[in-house]
């Protein structure tokens, strides 16, 4: 039989709060990402994940969403096959809250932040751990990052900090688990 994709399920949930979240928009408030100063007066630790499932939809096209799906999608599928499940959900969940730590780090008391793009660029860090490690030509991948990064400077309202921590996260949880010995996961 075979096993249901991770990454699909994942999707699948993250749309799924969309739809919600187009019926009740106050799910923002619940779900983002503050700052840390206001994590911390609240105790609303759980926000470092939930901000994967709230996205911005201000526009009747939700190109924010469109586009961070195609890219868990598309880095997302290599991954889970090439480590497996367990060391998938390790790595987007890892690269999820090293995202959103610096992110929350780094807004102000006032600021929020949404998204899954934190995770999003783990999987690119996670993809180009994987392909040094095979051996595989990198300067595509390169470029894709260095393009997806910069992206975030010329959109207004993206949280560069938080793809900056999710790439780093990303890429030294993968080294992590590469070196473990198979037998642990």
């Amino acid at each position: 039989m075979k096993q249901r994709s991770t990454v699909i399920t994942i999707v699948t949930i993250i749309c799924g709060f969309y739809l919600w979240e187009l019926v009740d928009s106050g799910l923002i408030g619940t779900f983002g990402l503050y700052g840390i100063e206001l994590l911390q007066s609240t105790n609303q630790w759980y926000r470092l994940v939930t901000v994967a499932l709230v996205h911005d939809n201000s526009s009747t096209i939700p190109i924010h969403l469109a586009f961070n799906m195609l890219a868990l999608y598309s880095l997302g599928t290599p991954v889970e096959r090439y480590l497996g499940r367990s060391k998938f959900l390790i790595i987007f969940f890892g690269s999820l809250i090293t995202g959103s730590l610096s992110s929350a780090f780094n807004l102000g008391y006032n600021g929020y932040s949404i998204g899954v793009s934190g995770a999003v660029f783990g999987l690119f860090g996670a993809f180009v751990v994987i392909g040094k490690r095979m051996g595989a030509d990198l300067k595509s991948m390169f470029i894709l990052i260095a393009l997806n990064f910069a992206l975030g400077f010329t959109i207004g309202g993206v949280d560069w900090r938080a793809h900056l921590g999710g790439l780093i996260g990303g890429a030294v949880i993968t080294k992590l688990l590469l070196t473990l010995k198979p037998s642990r996961f």
